[in-house]
C-alpha cells in the first residue's frame, strides 16, 4: 500500500499520533556529562529503544521510525562507527524474537549496501520474520539520508521510464510510491531529543506537514513519561493543512454533538 502526501489529501486526524519519528539524539553527551566514554551512551540508547517502542504499542501508535545512523555519521571516528555497528548487530540478534513475540514489524531504510554482509543478512531474515506482524511497525532508518531517499526515488522514476520507452507521469503520487517508506503515513509527530532545533536530513520529502517537538532531553533519559508529554503536546495541536481554523470549527461542532 502506498499513502497519498498530505499535500494532496488531507489525513485523519487523532489525538494519538498515528506515525511517529524520532531522531534520537545526545547519547554521547549523556555519557560525557557522567565521565563515560560516549560509547556508554549508546549502549543505554538501546534500552530508550525498547521503552519507546513498548510505550507506542501500549498507545496505539501504528508506526514508529527512528534515525539510528545517518548516511553523515560515517565521518564520526572509526572507533565510534566500529562500536555502533557491532552494537546494531547485537540489538538485531537479541532484539528480534521479542518484537516478533509482541506482534511488532521491523523495518529497515536506508542504503544498506554499505553495511556488510551480516549485517544485511540480520536485516533481512529479522524482516522476513516479522514480515505478518501488525501491531505496530518499528522503522530503523540506517545510513539513510533525506537526499538520498529522494535521488533513489528519482532514479528509479526514469529507470522506469527507460524501461517502458515512453514518459513517465511525474506527480506527488507517482513520486512517493518509490521513497524507501512508501508503505507509511507521513509522520504526524516528529520528535529530536538532546537540545537540537534542526531535522538533520531525516525525512526531507515526509516532514512537509508534520508537527514538531523539540526537548533538551537527552535519548538515554527519554522514558515512556517523556514520550506522553510529546504526544500531549502533539493532541493539543490543530492541524489545518491549509485550512483555516474557522473550517475546523464544524468538525468539532459535530463532534460535540453527537449523541452519548
Amino acid at each position: 500500500m502506498t499513502y497519498t502526501s498530505s499535500t494532496v489529501r488531507v489525513p485523519d486526524v487523532a489525538a494519538v499520533p498515528r506515525h511517529i519519528a524520532i531522531i534520537m539524539d545526545g547519547n554521547g553527551r549523556w555519557a560525557t556529562q557522567r565521565r563515560l566514554p560516549r560509547v556508554a551512551g549508546h549502549t543505554r540508547g538501546v534500552d530508550a529503544v525498547r521503552a519507546a517502542v513498548e510505550a507506542c504499542a501500549r498507545q496505539g501508535v501504528e508506526y514508529l521510525t527512528l534515525f539510528a545512523f545517518s548516511s553523515e555519521n560515517w565521518r564520526r571516528p572509526n572507533d565510534e562507527v566500529s562500536f555502533l555497528m557491532r552494537l546494531f548487530v547485537t540489538a538485531l540478534e537479541r532484539e528480534i524474537g521479542k518484537l516478533h513475540a509482541n506482534g511488532i514489524r521491523l523495518r529497515v531504510v536506508g542504503d544498506l549496501e554499505r553495511f556488510d554482509t551480516r549485517i544485511r543478512d540480520l536485516i533481512r531474515r529479522a524482516e522476513t520474520k516479522t514480515a505478518r506482524n501488525t501491531r505496530l511497525t518499528l522503522t530503523i532508518a540506517a545510513n539513510y539520508g533525506g537526499r538520498w531517499d529522494i535521488m533513489q526515488a528519482t532514479r528509479k522514476l526514469v529507470e522506469q521510464a527507460a524501461q517502458a520507452g515512453t514518459p513517465v507521469e511525474v506527480n506527488e503520487e507517482t513520486f512517493s510510491e518509490h521513497l524507501s517508506m512508501a508503505y507509511a503515513p507521513e509522520p504526524d509527530l516528529f520528535i529530536r531529543t538532546g537540545g537540537e532545533r534542526r531535522v538533520s536530513n531525516f525525512l526531507l520529502w515526509q516532514l512537509a506537514y508534520t508537527e514538531f517537538y523539540f526537548t533538551d532531553t537527552f535519548w538515554p533519559d527519554f522514558d515512556a513519561d517523556a514520550l506522553g508529554r510529546a504526544i500531549a503536546s502533539y493532541g493539543e495541536r490543530e492541524r489545518r493543512f491549509g485550512r483555516t481554523s474557522a473550517q475546523l470549527e464544524p468538525q468539532s461542532q459535530n463532534v460535540d454533538s453527537l449523541p452519548c
